[in-house]
């Protein structure tokens, strides 16, 4: 077994991404990795108590162990229900075509 792992711990916000290649002990957690990783000193607006986390796309808890070459990445909360948003456009009479973008306005 490797005495060290490499994992990836990511966060994006709409003007900038960062994906960070953090060296750990195989047997370290996402919780590790993240705080390991120096991201909440950059971006201090991420609280791992309301902030969820996922490792490639797939919720996960922060104390999941991490494997080689995950990639934890840190989700922000919605802005908008996208549920929500679809009921106000169906209520308006709206026709949307694949893609989000309103037919005929391109």
């Amino acid at each position: 077994m490797p005495d060290r792992i490499t994992v990836e711990v990511a966060y994006a916000l709409p003007s900038e991404q960062l994906i960070i290649p953090v060296l750990v002990a195989p047997d370290t957690t996402a919780e590790a990795a993240v705080r390991q990783s120096g991201i909440l000193e950059k971006f201090p607006d991420i609280d791992l108590n309301v902030n969820k986390i996922g490792i490639f796309g797939k919720l996960t808890k922060l104390d999941t162990v991490l494997r080689a070459h995950d990639r934890v990445e840190i989700y922000r909360p919605l802005i908008a229900d996208p549920k929500e948003v679809r009921r106000q456009r169906a209520a308006e009479g709206k026709v949307m075509k694949k893609g989000g973008g309103e037919a005929g306005a391109e």
